[in-house]
C-alpha cells in the first residue's frame, strides 16, 4: 500500500484500503482469540487518531492485545504501570546531569520517558495521583510534552490506550469528567466465551506461542487514517448523530421526560464529532461504501458512556448509562 502526501491528498484506492484493513484483522486474529468487538473498536480508535479507556478485570489479555496491534501496524509500543508513587517525570522523562568522556565538561541531557512511543498502554491509570494523570492527559491532548522549559513533540501517530480495573476501587483516583472526555472511546472488555477460552488454552500451553507479523511500513497507517477522514458520511446519518447527542441533554428542546428524569449532564459537541469520525472509520473497517445507521448504533455506547452522566434518580432506580443510551437509540429509529 502506497503512502499519501497530506499536502496533496488524492482519492484513496478504497479497495486497497479495505483489503489492508481486512488483512490487519486476520493477522491480529492469529494471536488474539475472541474479543472481535474490542479489536474492531480499537482499530476504529487508531483510524480516528483517538485514545481509548479499557475497563475490564485482570487477565483478559489487554496488554497482549495492544502489543499485538502495535506489532501488526509497525508501531513502537511502551507499557506504563501506573502506581501511587509514579511521578510525571517517570512517564515524560527528565534532564540528567551527564559528565563528558574527558571528565572536564558536564551538561544536562534529556532522557526520554516511556511516553515517547507511538502506542502507549497506560495500565490502571486510576491508580496514580491526579498530578501524574494530568501529565499524561496533557500529552494526549497536545501531542507534546514540556520538561525544564523545553517543548518536545511526541511521535506521530501517538495513541494512548488506558486501562481501569472495575473490581478494586480502594486507593484509586477516578478520572474527572473533563479528563474522561479526552478519550474517544470507553470500552468494556468482557470474558471470553467457553469455546473461545478453550481455544485460548490450546493455543498458549504449547512450546511455541503464536506471534503476529508486521504488515504496515512507515507512513502507511497515516494513509489509512487519511482515508478514514475522507470516507462518506451521508446527511441522514449526520442528522441522526446530532439528534442523538442533543437528546442526551436534559436542557435541550428535544430532550424528553425520560432524559430529564434520569440524566444529570448530557454529551457535548465533542461527542458529535467523535460519533461522526468513528462511524466513518467503522464503515471503512467493515468494507462499506459509507457510514450507515448500523455504524452509528455500534459506536454510540463507546462514545457516549463516559460523556452521559446519570443523576440520582437513575442511580436509585438502578438505571445504568448503558440502558439510557440504548433507550435513546431505539427512539432515534
Amino acid at each position: 500500500m502506497s503512502t499519501s502526501d497530506p499536502a496533496n491528498p488524492v482519492t484513496p484506492d478504497w479497495d486497497d484500503v479495505r483489503a489492508t484493513l481486512q488483512n490487519i484483522r486476520l493477522e491480529i486474529g492469529r494471536v488474539i482469540i475472541g474479543q472481535d468487538d474490542v479489536v474492531e473498536e480499537l482499530l476504529t480508535c487508531l483510524l480516528c487518531k483517538g485514545h481509548a479507556l479499557l475497563i475490564g478485570v485482570p487477565g483478559l489479555a489487554k496488554t497482549l492485545l495492544i502489543n499485538t496491534l502495535g506489532q501488526v501496524l509497525g508501531l513502537s509500543f511502551h507499557r506504563i504501570q501506573f502506581t501511587p508513587d509514579l511521578m510525571p517525570t517517570d512517564i515524560l522523562g527528565s534532564e540528567i546531569l551527564q559528565t563528558h568522556a574527558d571528565g572536564m565538561r558536564r551538561e544536562f541531557e534529556f532522557v526520554h520517558g516511556p511516553v515517547f512511543a507511538n502506542l502507549i498502554l497506560a495500565d490502571e491509570i486510576n491508580r496514580t495521583p491526579p498530578k501524574t494523570q494530568s501529565a499524561l492527559l496533557e500529552a494526549m491532548q497536545e501531542k507534546q510534552v514540556t520538561v525544564a522549559g523545553k517543548t518536545l513533540s511526541l511521535p506521530s501517530p501517538f495513541i494512548v490506550f488506558a486501562t481501569q480495573n472495575p473490581i478494586e476501587q480502594e486507593g484509586t483516583y477516578p478520572l474527572p469528567e473533563a479528563q474522561l472526555d479526552r478519550f474517544l472511546y470507553s470500552l468494556n472488555v468482557g470474558y471470553p466465551t467457553r469455546e473461545e477460552e478453550k481455544r485460548i488454552v490450546q493455543a498458549t500451553i504449547g512450546e511455541h506461542q503464536p506471534e503476529a507479523r508486521s504488515l504496515l511500513k512507515e507512513g502507511e497507517l497515516e494513509t489509512l487514517q487519511a482515508a478514514a477522514t475522507r470516507a462518506p458520511l451521508p446527511d441522514p446519518v449526520l442528522d441522526m448523530i446530532i439528534n442523538l447527542v442533543h437528546a442526551t441533554r436534559p436542557g435541550s428542546e428535544t430532550a424528553d421526560e425520560y432524559v430529564k428524569h434520569y440524566v444529570a449532564w448530557g454529551a457535548g459537541p465533542r461527542a458529535s464529532q467523535n460519533l461522526a469520525r468513528a462511524a466513518r472509520a467503522l464503515a471503512l473497517i467493515r468494507g462499506k461504501a459509507a457510514a450507515t445507521a448500523e455504524e452509528l448504533h455500534a459506536v454510540a455506547a463507546p462514545v457516549l458512556r463516559h460523556r452521559v452522566v446519570p443523576n440520582y434518580n437513575a442511580v436509585g432506580e438502578g438505571v445504568s448509562v448503558e440502558e439510557i443510551i440504548a433507550t435513546l437509540l431505539k427512539r432515534l429509529d
